[in-house]
């Protein structure tokens, strides 16, 4: 209680509390200045890292050589050695495989399988790094979520998603009540209880592909993690997936966000990362589409020459 020397002779009371409440107004303000100026201070984010993050991938991809058979040589064949390989067959030789326009098709044809490949772990390292910026994240590891599960010789297998956002351990206040105002809502459109501890995602550069072994390994793991107290959530960064599979998984009860820049925060994912965790990931990507497709160019430069 707050003791003051001087003493309203009509209505002292009244004084007291009014001071109390003042005091205690005052104390709010400043808790929120201080709350506010926290979290502005953890969001800044460094576009330079979010450059590296997406591009060093890409980058793994011009020193890709085919490797012709030959196992699992990290190196592959130059062209001199594909010469002497094809060279070295009779058969090859006698129709005129050995040559450097045969090796450039290789090479251009397994680059491209590569440059995908790799331009989706660049999406997945963006993507955990603005979570982790995003979220404030006390540890970068809560970001991460990984499972076990029997093998058929009887071994365990660690099988992991790319992302996560756990909700008691996100420190932005804004951020966590708005990535569970959105599990709240998508849960709802998928017709389940919210889950209790947040949502994890499987991130992607596009997803084009009808494989039946990997729509098994993704159904797998939305029922895990669905068990786990997780919503799981397909994010993908390019527009074009085939909407038999956005029905399968819907169905699934998994969550699908793709590179749309029209939409919701339930369908769209850059809407998500900009109206959920506060981050314009499409403002970012056409900010720097210039140094981006200078990369991308010099990669593909790299993998269509014959050397």
């Amino acid at each position: 209680m707050l003791t003051v020397s001087i003493v309203d002779p009509f209505n002292g009371k009244r004084f007291y509390v009014e001071i109390f409440v003042t005091l205690f107004l005052i104390y709010t303000l400043l808790y929120t200045q201080l709350r506010q100026t926290k979290l502005i201070k953890f969001t800044v984010t460094d576009e330079n890292l979010y450059l590296k993050r997406f591009l060093d991938p890409i980058k793994v991809c011009r020193r890709y050589k085919p490797k012709f058979g030959l196992g699992n040589r990290e190196e592959g064949l130059d062209l001199a050695g594909f010469l002497s390989l094809y060279g070295s067959d009779p058969f090859y030789s006698w129709i005129g495989l050995n040559s450097d326009l045969m090796y450039a098709a290789h090479k251009a044809a397994g680059g491209m399988t590569s440059i995908y490949r790799q331009i989706g772990r660049g999406c997945e390292s963006l993507f955990r790094q603005i979570i982790i910026d995003q979220a404030n994240y006390d540890d970068p590891k809560d970001v991460l979520w990984s499972y076990t599960v029997q093998t058929k010789n009887n071994k365990e297998r660690t099988l992991s998603l790319d992302a996560r956002l756990e909700l008691t351990a996100i420190q932005n206040y804004d951020v966590r009540e708005r990535v569970t105002q959105w599990i709240a809502n998508y849960s709802q459109s998928l017709n389940v209880p919210a889950p209790a501890n947040g949502a994890v995602f499987e991130v992607r550069q596009g997803y084009k592909s009808k494989d039946s072994k990997r729509q098994n390994a993704d159904i797998d793991n939305i029922a895990v993690a669905w068990a786990n107290g997780y919503l799981p959530v397909f994010a993908i960064f390019s527009s074009q997936i085939d909407s038999d599979l956005v029905l399968r998984y819907r169905n699934s009860r998994g969550a699908i966000i793709t590179g749309t820049l029209l939409g919701t925060s339930q369908n769209s994912l850059f809407v998500f990362s900009k109206n959920v965790l506060g981050y314009d990931l499409a403002d970012f990507l056409q900010r720097n589409s210039s140094l981006i497709r200078d990369e991308i160019y010099t990669t593909l430069e790299a993998l269509l020459r014959a050397e």
